[in-house]
């Protein structure tokens, strides 16, 4: 078999059989291919199209090029959580405590974040003395004890994907649905969890930008993950604003807590509670997903979800004295007011330049080895449909980084549409898909 061979197939349009796609996988983990050998590939990939039967193939073989994690020692249904990315996503932080609180299975492995903020292992980690760099040992033993525990991924899990993802960053073939799809379900499904729950960003901050194709993805990564034995549902939620009102690593985790105390912005707790009563669903542990949302409304109001993320951050080595406390997070040195440039309503937002914006004040990253400063960030104070005028800020900056402040109030400011006509406010949750159907909500 050579790779020729298989470029030459899929540049006309056919479809690749097992064996080829596990021959080019193998290939490219173990540098017998040359990176402008699968360069070409990805393209015809790009340009042909993968049907599903070759999605999941490549699924497959992404999964097994590496380490697969065993949870079976794990009592009980294991339940994760994946978002393909946007502005201001906390949902994790609550999410996994709200979950656990019930006694489900939390199981959570995550990366750093490359962009505009941290990832969900960079937020915990403004937490003083939290540690996200456990062993497997010490994760299953605190899921089992606690229902709940989250970690940094492991190197060698899906290490194909690592090639791979480089590849199509440099080469405008990242865009493709099945690349998009196997990329994501071949690390979740690796990471060992029997129920997944896919929140499936669409809109000015996701890289998904219509309906359709966040549609497509959503019954894609469904059909992977049950196809591979594992009960899956997605999302699709609106991204066409930051969701919440926090962009940062410190200020992310104060409004998460805010959600757990039953306060919070309402969008956040919207998506995190829909979330939530899929994975309970999938869990076994309600009969309906209306019952199953009623249940984690009362973790919330009860207490008890908050309750667990304090377990959480000490069993992790945190100190949760923040939580009555938030000065004990990082701290700017700098809290800047912005305001409006002229009064009007909200009409739209460059999510993506907000995320930039907050990547000058220093809550980002633009490489693996750039230091994130936890205490960076921007907190909006309008979004889509308030109205706003030049008297009352519509956000503030959080920086230790005075010199960067003038060029991040002008990308952010760059980022808003303001109209004299009220504009209505975009619906959040568009649809959950499972293999059931489409259910529009």
């Amino acid at each position: 078999m050579r790779i020729y061979d298989i470029i030459l197939k899929k540049r006309d349009g056919k479809v690749l059989s097992h064996e080829e796609i596990q021959f080019f996988i193998d290939g490219i983990t173990r540098g017998t291919i040359e990176d402008y050998q699968a360069a070409a590939l990805l393209m015809a990939i790009y340009l042909r199209g993968m049907d599903e039967d070759e999605t999941l193939f490549l699924t497959k073989a992404m999964m097994h090029s590496g380490q697969i994690v065993d949870l079976s020692r794990i009592q009980g249904i294991k339940v994760d959580k994946h978002s393909t990315g946007g502005v201001g996503d906390t949902t994790s932080l609550v999410l996994a405590p709200l979950v656990a609180s019930l006694g489900i299975k939390f199981a959570k492995m995550s990366g750093r974040g490359l962009g505009h903020t941290g990832g969900t292992i960079d937020k915990l980690e403004a937490i003083e003395g939290f540690k996200t760099s456990l062993s497997v040992e010490e994760f299953i033993d605190h899921v089992n004890r606690h229902a709940i525990a989250l970690m940094g991924q492991t190197r060698n899990i899906a290490p194909a994907d690592k090639v791979l993802y480089g590849l199509r960053d440099v080469t405008a073939t990242v865009d493709n649905i099945s690349l998009i799809a196997s990329s994501i379900m071949s690390k979740k499904l690796a990471a060992g969890s029997d129920a997944i729950v896919l929140d499936v960003k669409v809109g000015s901050g996701a890289f998904l930008k219509t309906y359709e194709d966040a549609l497509a993805l959503s019954r894609m990564m469904v059909n992977i993950g049950e196809g591979m034995g594992r009960r899956t549902m997605a999302v699709i939620s609106e991204m066409a604003q930051p969701l919440g009102e926090a962009i940062g690593n410190g200020i992310e985790v104060v409004e998460a807590v805010e959600v757990l105390k039953n306060r919070g912005p309402e969008d956040l707790r919207e998506l995190t509670l829909t979330l939530g009563a899929n994975l309970t669903l999938m869990a076994g542990r309600a009969d309906s997903y209306e019952a199953a949302y009623a249940l984690l409304e009362e973790q919330l109001t009860s207490g008890q979800a908050l309750e667990k993320f304090r377990t959480f951050v000490e069993i992790q080595g945190g100190s949760p004295d923040f939580i009555e406390d938030y000065t004990l997070l990082p701290q700017a040195a700098h809290v800047v007011a912005v305001y409006p440039p002229k009064a009007g309503y909200i009409k739209a937002i460059a999510s993506n330049e907000v995320g930039i914006a907050s990547l000058i004040l220093g809550a980002g990253r633009e490489t693996l080895e750039d230091k994130i400063d936890f205490a960076a960030g921007i907190r909006l104070k309008k979004k889509i449909g308030d109205r706003v005028d030049k008297e009352e800020p519509m956000a503030v900056f959080y920086t230790n980084q005075e010199d960067k402040i003038e060029e991040a109030r002008e990308r952010f400011l760059g980022a808003f549409e303001i109209s004299d006509e009220a504009t209505p406010r975009p619906v959040l949750v568009k649809a959950v898909v499972s293999k059931e159907g489409v259910k529009k909500l």
